[in-house]
């Protein structure tokens, strides 16, 4: 029991610790024009009103049209060094405008930000704003770690709860706390990265800088700014009945925290290309969370029978991997036909397969995912049958190796999620990446 305190001690520390931020600083207190507001009439004007004293150089706020050309004339400040003003002028009815701004605190710090406003049009999300770069293996990476940690919370909690179902020898349960655990925590840490690392792109800040960035437009203005605030909410409570369950044995507590993963892994769904772009619907943000589950308990689930299973309990080799095979079937059967549909709506042509940068991306997924495919059914219709016969043969390699693949699908999977469709209709936007 010592021992458990002192790893959940550490855990939480570890939750606690990692996304905190420097100490209190100048922060922007309002806007005129709000942030990510649409306007009837264009202003003539952009006011910024700070927390604290600010210094400013003459290009402190800066407003851009959509090519770029800087709408905005000299900054000034005002009552007392807490406000700063700056004259802007052909601003246009229809238009969407960007304002990027910067000063310097009594701290020596300074933070900066960005946001958009629309004159009779709505207002671009500031992941559109002009002069954003678009997204990065950087990205990528984190949206991977993203996936596979969802998948290390739910694969084993589902492994564990449904197909070995009762006492299992005491290593092996340990390893069953442990690893959705650490999974959980991991997704709060990896969240908090992938969320600045999208405002970044935004931003154009160095890391030093992005400490003082102001980010709230990000988190509250965006759907992958929800969708962070509700995984980062929604996985602290997962954490916590996890480490519960663990420390005083409450393994009933696993059942609500798996049901509360599968639930949460709908925010990703809601924030990403079936959600947004201009052919989505509510079929095509169903498909794409039934996608994610499933890949999330097959992945997971292999995980937990090649390095949890395998190494701890060899009495129960031949049922969980008889018993994973089964429902292997049908979550295969659920990813195969939620990704064929999701292919119909994001491809409108079927050249678009090599034509496009996305399609071709879809190729390589698809490929690697036949691969995985049949590595699955060499061991359902080759090992399996031998498992039920009573021999036992030396699967576990062949499991690790299906498990390698399993996590490229979901690599390829993060890539595409960050990639950009072939268009469907004719939108105005100030960036070319698509609202998130």
């Amino acid at each position: 029991m010592t021992r458990r305190l002192i790893v959940a001690g550490v855990l939480l520390g570890v939750a606690l610790v990692a996304p905190g931020r420097a100490a209190a600083h100048v922060s922007l207190l309002s806007a005129t024009p709000e942030v990510q507001s649409s306007l009837d009439a264009a202003p003539t004007q952009i006011l910024l009103r700070f927390t604290e004293p600010v210094a400013i150089s003459p290009s402190a706020i800066r407003v851009l049209a959509a090519d770029g050309t800087v709408l905005s004339g000299v900054a000034r400040a005002a009552l007392g060094d807490l406000v700063v003003i700056a004259p802007v002028s052909g601003l246009v009815q229809g238009s969407a405008y960007t304002v990027r701004w910067r000063v310097s605190g009594q701290d020596g710090h300074s933070p900066s930000g960005v946001f958009n406003f629309g004159v009779g049009v709505p207002a671009p999300p500031p992941t559109e704003a002009v002069g954003a770069k678009a997204t990065t293996w950087k990205d990528d990476l984190a949206r991977w770690a993203l996936f596979a940690s969802l998948a290390l919370v739910i694969g084993p909690l589902v492994l564990r709860l449904i197909v070995l179902r009762g006492a299992v020898p005491q290593p092996l349960e340990r390893r069953f706390h442990l690893v959705p655990t650490f999974a959980a925590f991991a997704i709060l840490n990896v969240g908090i990265a992938a969320f600045v690392l999208r405002a970044s792109n935004a931003l154009q800040l160095p890391l030093p800088d992005l400490l003082y960035g102001d980010l709230q437009p990000f988190a509250e203005k965006t759907r992958f700014g929800i969708a962070f605030l509700a995984l980062t909410l929604g996985f602290g409570v997962v954490a916590t009945l996890l480490v519960f369950a663990w420390v005083a044995d409450l393994h009933r507590l696993r059942l609500p925290a798996l049901a509360l993963s599968v639930v949460l892994a709908s925010g990703i769904s809601l924030s990403s290309h079936q959600a947004t772009l201009p052919n989505s619907s509510k079929a095509s943000e169903l498909a794409d969370w039934l996608h994610l589950v499933s890949a999330a308990v097959w992945v997971g689930g292999l995980v937990a029978l090649a390095f949890l299973v395998w190494p701890s309990a060899p009495a129960l080799r031949a049922r969980a991997f008889l018993g994973f095979a089964r429902l292997a079937v049908g979550l295969v059967g659920v990813m195969v036909l939620a990704g064929a549909y999701l292919a119909l709506v994001r491809l409108p042509a079927l050249s678009d397969l090599w034509e496009s940068e996305y399609g071709r991306l879809l190729l390589v997924k698809l490929a690697i995912v036949a691969l995985a495919l049949t590595w699955g059914a060499l061991h359902h219709f080759v090992v399996r049958p031998r498992l039920e016969a009573g021999e036992q043969p030396r699967v576990r390699p062949s499991l690790v190796g299906e498990t390698f693949v399993a996590l490229a699908v979901l690599l390829l999977a993060a890539v595409l999620t960050n990639a950009s469709p072939p268009e469907t209709t004719t939108t105005t936007t100030t960036s070319a990446q698509p609202s998130r």
